[in-house]
Parts: C-alpha cells; sequence; structure tokens
C-alpha cells in the first residue's frame, strides 16, 4: 500500500504524541522515586543526586520478596487451569460444534457484559460460605471463572478459522477426537495460546479489586493488591510509595517486552485469517 509523504509524517507524529503520553507517567514516577526521602517530590525534576537506594528500602519495607511469592502462586493457580480450560472449550465450540454450544455462546456473552464489580459482592459470600476468605483461592478460583467468556472466545475465535480439511484428513487416518485435538490442532494453536496466557499473566498480576476485597492479609495478595496496604502505611512517604509501585510493575513490563512478538503474531494471525 503506498502512502504520501504526508500521511507519513502525520502517522510518525501521532505515534511520537503517543509514546509521549504514554511514557510520561512512568518518567514522572521515576523522577519522584529518587528523590531524597521524605521530600515532596515536583514534577519531572529530575534529582541531581540520584537515590537509588529508595528502591532497596522499598522492596524490603513493603516485604516484596513474600509478596513475589504470593503473586507468582496466584499466577501458577489461575492462568494453566485457565488456558487449558479455555482451549477445551474453544475447540468444543469453534471446531467440533457442540450440541447447545449456541446457548453456551449466549451464557458466555452475558459474561462479557458484567464487569467485575457487578459480581463482587455474590463471590464475596459464596468465597465466604465455602471458608475460603483470606487465602490464595478466595483469589484464584473467582479470577478462573471471571477470565473464561473472553478466554473460551479468544480461542473459540482461533479454532473457527482453522481449515476443515485438516480434520478431516486426520479422520481418515484413524485419529480419535482427543488425538485430534492434541496432535493436529494444539500446534497450530500455539501463538493464540501464548497470547492468552501473557494476557492472563498480566490481568493475574495486576488484580486489585478482589485481592483487596477477599484478603486481609496483605502476604496473600497480588503485587498489585498488596499495593493498597503499602500506600496506608506508606502514604505520607511519597518517594517510597513511587519506588515501590514501579518495582511491583516491572515484572509485568518485563514479561510484554519478551513476549510482545508472540502476542502480536497471535493478533496478526487472526486479522488476516477469514
Amino acid at each position: 500500500m503506498n502512502i504520501s509523504r504526508r500521511e507519513a509524517i502525520t502517522g510518525r507524529a501521532f505515534l511520537i504524541l503517543l509514546m509521549v503520553v504514554t511514557l510520561l507517567p512512568f518518567v514522572s514516577m521515576l523522577s519522584a522515586a529518587l528523590q531524597p526521602r521524605g521530600t515532596v517530590p515536583s514534577g519531572l525534576e529530575w534529582p541531581s543526586d540520584p537515590h537509588w537506594g529508595n528502591f532497596v528500602d522499598a522492596f524490603d519495607v513493603a516485604n516484596m520478596g513474600a509478596l513475589l511469592r504470593s503473586s507468582l502462586l496466584i499466577v501458577l493457580g489461575v492462568v494453566p487451569a485457565a488456558v487449558v480450560i479455555a482451549t477445551m472449550a474453544g475447540f468444543g465450540l469453534g471446531h467440533l460444534r457442540v450440541r447447545g454450544g449456541g446457548i453456551a455462546l449466549a451464557v458466555l456473552l452475558l459474561g462479557l457484559t458484567m464487569p467485575f464489580e457487578a459480581v463482587i459482592t455474590p463471590i464475596y459470600y459464596q468465597i465466604m460460605d465455602l471458608g475460603l476468605l483470606n487465602t490464595r483461592w478466595a483469589i484464584i478460583l473467582p479470577l478462573i471463572g471471571l477470565y473464561m467468556p473472553f478466554s473460551v472466545y479468544w480461542m473459540r475465535a482461533h479454532f473457527l478459522n482453522v481449515p476443515k480439511e485438516l480434520s478431516e484428513a486426520a479422520r481418515v487416518d484413524g485419529a480419535s477426537t482427543w488425538q485430534l485435538f492434541w496432535r493436529v490442532h494444539i500446534p497450530l494453536a500455539r501463538p493464540a495460546i501464548s497470547s492468552l496466557t501473557i494476557l492472563m499473566f498480566l490481568w493475574t498480576w495486576n488484580q486489585f479489586l478482589l485481592s483487596i476485597v477477599m484478603v486481609d492479609d496483605p502476604a496473600k495478595r497480588t503485587m498489585a493488591g498488596a499495593l493498597g496496604a503499602f500506600q496506608g502505611q506508606w502514604g505520607t512517604d511519597l518517594v517510597l510509595l513511587c519506588a515501590g509501585s514501579l518495582l511491583i510493575l516491572t515484572p509485568t513490563l518485563v514479561v510484554f517486552l519478551v513476549f510482545q512478538r508472540q502476542f502480536i503474531a497471535a493478533l496478526l494471525q487472526g486479522s488476516v485469517k477469514g
């Protein structure tokens, strides 16, 4: 596709503006985190003597080691189970066209329209009846269910675009439904599965609402959920609060930067198939 020089310049200018708007809050937080303890940060002013030790202090006072362990346990409890269930459900709805699939899709669509805030109260009482309040299961189990509508639709969209001739050829060779799923469709679905895994990791790691409602102990929350307790205890120390916030954001940024190619590949794969 040919574009004019004016369109190219306009597009680049827009991208640069978007990058500036996106990075400006992070630069502001970094400059604030490097100020001396007890001071009030003033905008984007870079300190003449950066205090990198503030990050070490924030790591110690917030008990980041325990928070990191708790977040990893929650992610390991949510992401693998949700990806497996969503992949199998997406295969059944998108490729096998199981009976009652239309009703299931309507229910999933209803789930997509409901925000977390609308269901947090009934979830709280259900978790309380199960005796799981103030445990990591109070975060893991609801998240698996809340992620299902989007995850199943994501995987269903992939399986809908897989040519049926592949399955017919495998059936002729004597493949069972499980062999068809595991040996034919799963290798083809790796970009979609990897991108869904990245999304669910980021959403779980950054989960805030369920963490602060279901769990009282900050050491059993996600790192984002523990930020609420950190802010309450150290809210007057803005320098330490900014340093702690950046430490919490770092793992998600690293994961996205490392796996961004797989994520973009899955999006492009879905855009060119029809």
